[in-house]
């Protein structure tokens, strides 16, 4: 009887626990949704100052990634890779780095050299605007700047699935 009341007890807790979990994912800005305008940014580092608005007119991939993230890694090739492929198509990769050490990030770039635009926030002011924790995660804008995909975790970019819709776009 004891042991049926502590299960019963055990359960309402993880339930109130879920529910108040849940609460909290609704507090702060909502992250952006597909179909609608990008939100704008401006992201300096010491190398670089970006405005996502000032890449309107072109195909944005939009990466978040860290040195220190192994399948930002793993996937780092094909996004250089597409990005040689498809800048004749008005396809750019804005890569926001998140890491804190710059040192790290600048070692990164120097291992893995490319025409992608990137910049470190280590404020990380554009990824939580766009609800971002778990890396890598990507966001493709139409030329107009609306956001139509989201990928979460590494993608084989030179996939046909994904260079046949950039070049739709």
């Amino acid at each position: 009887m004891v042991g049926l009341f502590i299960i019963a007890f055990v359960k309402r807790i993880a339930l109130l626990a879920a529910l108040l979990s849940l609460s909290a994912c609704n507090s702060g800005t909502p992250p952006p949704r597909i179909g609608t305008p990008a939100p704008d940014f401006t992201v300096q580092d010491q190398d670089h100052k970006v405005t996502l608005s000032e890449l309107r007119g072109k195909i944005v991939v939009l990466n978040f990634w860290a040195s220190w993230c192994a399948p930002c890694i793993e996937e780092t090739p094909s996004l250089i890779a597409m990005q040689h492929q498809m800048k004749d198509r008005g396809v750019v990769v804005l890569a926001i780095s998140i890491d804190d050490d710059d040192s790290a990030y600048h070692r990164f770039i120097k291992t893995y050299p490319s025409e992608m635009v990137t910049v470190r926030d280590a404020q990380h002011a554009s990824n939580n605007l766009y609800g971002t924790y778990r890396f890598p995660e990507t966001y493709i804008l139409d030329r107009n700047g609306v956001l139509r995909r989201k990928f979460i975790g590494p993608a084989n970019w030179m996939e046909k699935e994904i260079t046949d819709y950039l070049t739709k776009l």
